[in-house]
């Protein structure tokens, strides 16, 4: 039994070592690779090029200034903390899975167990959270937002 405890917990760091890599940079030194939160004006994508369209999620007029909106199917907050400059970030509490619920008072909030994050970067601002939401790519273009 203690050879099968083992195996399972090697499995187990062997896979979150490896959601960790896919996560980080590709160490390519393309900064489009870099997982940081998309910051964008209307008909530009992160990088400044025409946006190479992914599923549109909202127009940028549906994302209310200082607050943002939950996509729940994708599993994707985006946010405009200031006008016209969008963030997007993973929907899911970095504490225990959880999908956020709200976005309100310039955070991002869990109402599973009272995490809020900020809505600039992802960063906790309250826990028991204690690492940020993952950044995703998005693109806006034309007033149009859309995964990347």
């Amino acid at each position: 039994m203690n050879a099968r405890r083992r195996t399972v917990l090697t499995a187990g760091a062997a896979g979150a070592a490896a959601l960790a890599t896919g996560c980080g940079s590709s160490g390519d030194g393309g900064g489009d690779s870099t997982p940081t939160p998309a910051t964008t004006s209307p008909g530009a994508s992160a990088s400044g090029t025409p946006a190479p369209g992914g599923e549109e999620l909202a127009r940028t007029s549906d994302i209310p200034v200082g607050g943002g909106t939950i996509f729940k199917e994708q599993k994707v907050v985006v946010t405009q903390p200031e006008a016209g400059e969008f963030k997007a970030f993973s929907a899911i509490c970095t504490h225990a899975g959880c999908t956020v619920s709200k976005v309100a008072d310039t955070t991002i909030d869990c109402a599973c167990h009272g995490s809020k994050f900020a809505i600039t970067d992802g960063a906790v601002e309250s826990g028991p959270a204690t690492r940020p939401l993952p950044a995703e790519r998005i693109t806006v273009t034309g007033g149009s937002i859309r995964l990347a």
